[in-house]
């Protein structure tokens, strides 16, 4: 009973255990809003997950298309590349096989042209025979008196005089209808000699009468500068119809002048002087 009485004694005066002390308020929100990133990173890790493995597969499908680009190239070209060895093999053959034949054929002309030399060789008489007929045969001349040594043969002397003389009257109408020809011709040029001379002529006195024409005209203006003249001293009422009257005329002379000076420079431009 004692040492119950001391322990409850002992337990009275021993201070109380102090209460555990509160956590500040800033702390708990900070903790709350980290909670809430954890759990919204939470959400996003797989979308990033998933992202990542989308662009790993996208670069696995591109260096997989670059290597198949890579492949069929390369075989292309291997293609290429037999085929045109084939295509040059090819050519290659077919020059050989022309140059065998053109061996074949230079060889047999050849041949040819050996054989006849040594046959002309072993037959000088004939050869020289040949050369000379065929030099013969070549010349106008020769062969046109083996042609006619011929006919004589064949044909009767009659029959060639009859000939000759055909030939010899065609020649002459043509000869004649050439004289007649020229002699027609040679009146028509003598007609048109003595009418460019008489035209000649004729238009060098037109040239001088349009000259005097054109004379007279600059004549008829000067007086009807004057007449305006003279007309400025009488009254206007008067002078009015008779200004108009005399500027007409003036410029009816002038209008004819102009084209009278043109004639003159036709002529002119004939070689004709006026």
């Amino acid at each position: 009973m004692a040492a119950i009485a001391e322990s409850s004694e002992a337990n009275a005066d021993s201070p109380s255990p102090s209460p555990s002390p509160s956590l500040p308020a800033d702390r708990v929100k900070h903790e709350d809003k980290s909670d809430t990133v954890g759990q919204g990173l939470g959400e996003f890790v797989p979308w990033i997950d998933n992202a990542v493995q989308q662009a790993q597969l996208a670069q696995k499908t591109v260096e997989n298309t670059l290597e198949n680009a890579i492949v069929v190239t390369k075989s292309r070209l291997d293609r290429l590349l037999t085929t045109s060895s084939v295509h040059f093999n090819q050519t290659l053959d077919s020059l050989q096989d022309l140059k065998s034949e053109y061996s074949v054929y230079e060889d047999l002309v050849f041949g040819k042209i050996r054989e006849g030399l040594l046959l002309a060789a072993s037959h000088p008489l004939t050869t020289t025979g040949a050369v000379l007929g065929v030099g013969v045969l070549g010349l106008k001349r020769p062969r046109r008196f083996l042609y006619y040594s011929a006919m004589r043969l064949f044909v009767s002397e009659e029959a060639l005089l009859s000939r000759a003389d055909a030939k010899v009257k065609e020649l002459q109408k043509s000869i004649d209808f050439l004289k007649a020809e020229s002699a027609k011709l040679e009146n028509r040029a003598v007609q048109a000699e003595g009418e460019m001379i008489r035209g000649r002529t004729k238009l060098r006195q037109a040239g001088k009468q349009i000259r005097s024409v054109i004379q007279s005209a600059y004549r008829i203006e000067r007086q009807a500068a004057g007449l305006k003249d003279v007309l400025r001293e009488l009254p206007r009422r008067e002078v009015s119809r008779f200004r108009s009257q005399v500027s007409n005329l003036a410029s009816e002379a002038k209008k004819e002048r102009n084209v009278l000076t043109k004639e003159v420079t036709k002529i002119s431009n004939y070689g004709i002087s006026v």
